[in-house]
């Protein structure tokens, strides 16, 4: 345990002072999914639930939407719907959230995200999508021999065409959409093949998301689940990325996108990492701070901190017997929030690039630092490679942002060289 674990700054006094500002993810069919991706951590979370998944009911939805409307200080509020996978809930599931967004929105904006495998898109879905404004997250891993490696369905299919048909609904229709790509083993030494691919489909905003799992021996004979941070006789996953294979990724990337692309195509580390630089907001909750303004609602209710620490020890409530205003605030979600920082090792708190990283997601700290102090994020050297890479180029963007100038002209300065 860090000797900071349960210190209190003035800064963190000062922002909990504000009325709460979240953005909520729900869970509308838990885990359920009609993939099996291997490195999935979230299909093994039906465990919560005996087993089963349920589809949330009528109630806790309406409970859901209008406490988040009525407990948020936010201008605007954004429901992200996640899973599993969500649209196994159906379109009239959708059409009641709608519904009961507008009857509680009292004049402020709402906003709604999906994030989806693509393989149940259809015209109708896209139809529906584009009228009620829906920003679409499609989950696609690069070209066919990268995405089939680790996406296939129940029975051990490929799913690649079936997304890229989904894909084709949501651009027919005209919907909005993002890309959510994981990087994993299958995906080390082939950034600028991914990078051109996701171009090449229309995506404008990319979010590289690191595949690193540990497993550890599960209840049944045999088996092996998804590990977290905080336990041990663990091992890594097969399908994880390597640290080093991380950051070659994303120099890769980057080095196309800095000479070509900068304005015009988004990259979610990019933007953070140059926030960051800013001193301004990343918008990322992995490269902010503190975490916790992110709490995740199961299909049953129960509430958690992050979507990514989904475990029977960090339930904070359930919003049949709870607001949300009282879990957010609540000391257990504000000490887990602080415990990204606080728990820090020496490594990082000496780290030059602290400021661009801090720590990045607390699921990933799995390792030691160089003294044997616990927490280090096991992707450290990745990101280390990232930052040093890109640091003179960001710093050259950050100085025309100060001269009121756009940061695409650095396309310009390298042409130069």
């Amino acid at each position: 345990m860090s000797i900071h674990e349960h210190t209190l700054f003035l800064r963190d006094a000062e922002r909990l002072s504000r009325p709460p500002a979240f953005n909520v993810m729900v869970k509308p069919v838990g885990s359920l999914c009609n993939m099996d991706c291997a490195y999935c951590y979230y299909l093994d979370k039906s465990r919560l639930h005996g087993g089963r998944n349920y589809m949330m009911d009528d109630l806790i939805l309406d409970r859901v939407i209008r406490d988040t409307i009525n407990s948020n200080a936010a201008e605007e509020i954004t429901f992200e719907w996640h899973g599993g996978e969500p649209l196994l809930a159906g379109i009239d599931f959708f059409r009641k959230v709608v519904s009961l967004q507008s009857r509680y929105a009292d004049g402020r904006r709402i906003n709604n995200s999906i994030q989806t495998n693509g393989t149940l898109l259809t015209p109708r879905w896209a139809d529906f999508l584009r009228e009620n404004d829906f920003l679409v997250g499609i989950s696609i891993d690069g070209p066919e021999y990268v995405h089939n490696r680790f996406r296939r369905d129940k029975g051990g299919r490929s799913s690649f065409y079936r997304v890229m048909s989904g894909l084709t609904c949501l651009h027919v229709a005209g919907v909005r959409f993002n890309t959510m790509t994981a990087v994993s083993s299958a995906s080390e030494g082939l950034g600028t093949e991914v990078y051109r691919f996701l171009k090449s489909i229309g995506s404008h905003h990319m979010q590289f998301m690191p595949v690193l799992e540990y497993l550890r021996p599960a209840d049944e004979p045999g088996g092996l689940r998804i590990a977290s941070p905080f336990e041990t006789d663990t091992r890594r996953a097969p399908w994880s990325v390597s640290s080093e294979g991380f950051g070659r990724f994303m120099c890769d990337i980057f080095d196309q996108w800095v000479r070509t692309d900068v304005g015009e195509y988004f990259v979610g580390l990019f933007d953070a990492t140059l926030a960051n630089l800013c001193g301004v907001p990343s918008g990322i909750c992995a490269y902010g701070e503190v975490c916790g303004c992110n709490p995740v609602v199961e299909c049953n209710g129960d509430v958690y901190p992050c979507d990514h620490f989904v475990y029977e020890r960090n339930v904070i409530g359930n919003v049949a017997s709870s607001s949300l205003k009282d879990m957010v605030e609540a000391g257990t979600q504000m000490w887990f929030g602080m415990a990204k920082r606080n728990t820090l090792p020496p490594q990082c708190l000496r780290c030059e690039f602290l400021a661009l990283c801090h720590g990045e997601c607390p699921k990933h700290r799995f390792d030691a630092d160089t003294q044997g102090y616990p927490g280090l994020n096991s992707l450290c050297r990745g990101y280390e490679m990232f930052f040093r890479h890109t640091e003179p180029y960001f710093r050259e963007m950050k100085r025309l942002l100060e001269l009121s100038l756009p940061p695409s002209l650095i396309m310009g300065l390298e042409e130069q060289k």
